[in-house]
């Protein structure tokens, strides 16, 4: 019996997730299981049970989720199934653009929309969207003196529709360049972390591997509607490169006693990002916990074999 109920904190412990902290131990997260994705992505019935897909999407269960082949004319998209409604959080996102040809395009969209796999222009996305889109634009249409692949922000209000001709250069929230983003050496991802009306972070990984570079951070960051949906999108024209989901890591953030998270606004300044420290009082909670049982269990069976040999003893 003592043994299940080990077990049974054992795995309390681990569904919370990792609680992690800052530098200054303030902000510490809590895993959000509802848009977190990993390998092997579906179940044994070939559903997700948090996230829908469709069109042109391909999974390999043990490698990518592939919003767009390299091919011409692919349409892909992945959305959660859940709204994401926590006010703080960080979504860090594994992906990978590749292909042969030397001439690619389009790119890939990242989702905070009211909207969930409605399919259009944007990226493979509905135009006129109501929310926040993250485009790792790929192609370059008209924008001199911008360096591509060029990562951008947009916020959209429902009616305002992304200019493709321009490559939405009079929409554009903050962006920056990111030349070797594509077909990259190391594991290419992003990292979007957002606390609501103080601060919003874009970060990206694509020169080498732990090695942050600071694409924009904002301490007046836009309003995101509070219930969104998490998706992603890509499309290819005449041109066309792969565009690959590896995984999501989804966390909801939050400050004990109510102190808020230091910003520096800027637009494509980079600056060194420190490494999170990990390890938190929820998790050395649980593992007192369990070290206790282990050492109350470990006290009843040597007390009921103590017990078992002065039975013996009295009995001969």
């Amino acid at each position: 019996m003592w043994f299940a109920a080990l077990s049974a904190l054992w795995l309390a412990a681990t569904a919370l997730g990792a609680v992690n902290r800052d530098e200054e131990g303030n902000v510490r997260s809590i895993s959000l299981r509802t848009h977190t994705l990993k390998q092997p992505y579906l179940d044994s019935d070939m559903q997700s049970r948090w996230y829908d897909f469709g069109q042109d999407t391909i999974v390999r269960t043990d490698s990518y989720i592939r919003l767009t082949s390299d091919r011409p004319s692919q349409n892909g998209w992945l959305f959660s199934r859940v709204p994401l409604t926590a006010t703080n959080w960080e979504l860090t996102v594994e992906f990978k653009v590749h292909g042969k040809n030397q001439l690619y395009g389009d790119g890939f969209a990242m989702w905070l929309t009211k909207e969930r796999g409605q399919v259009g222009p944007v990226f493979g996305h509905a135009d006129n969207f109501e929310g926040l889109g993250i485009f790792i634009d790929t192609y370059k249409n008209n924008r001199p003196g911008v360096v591509f692949p060029y990562v951008m922000a947009m916020v959209g209000d429902g009616k305002t529709s992304y200019n493709k001709d321009n490559d939405g250069k009079d929409t554009e929230f903050a962006g920056c360049s990111a030349r070797g983003i594509r077909n990259a050496n190391i594991p290419t991802k992003l990292r979007l972390t957002y606390f609501q009306d103080k601060s919003l972070k874009l970060e990206l990984q694509y020169k080498s591997e732990e090695d942050w570079q600071l694409c924009f951070e904002t301490t007046e960051p836009p309003s995101i509607p509070s219930v969104t949906y998490l998706g992603f999108s890509a499309e290819t024209g005449e041109l066309s490169d792969n565009h690959d989901i590896i995984s999501i890591d989804a966390k909801n953030l939050y400050m004990p006693g109510g102190t808020s998270s230091k910003s520096t606004p800027g637009k494509g300044s980079a600056k060194p990002i420190k490494p999170q420290k990990t390890g938190g009082s929820w998790t050395w909670f649980f593992f007192k916990i369990i070290f206790f049982g282990l050492a109350v269990g470990g006290s009843y069976v040597g007390y009921t074999a103590w017990r078992a040999s002065k039975k013996r003893t009295h009995r001969f």
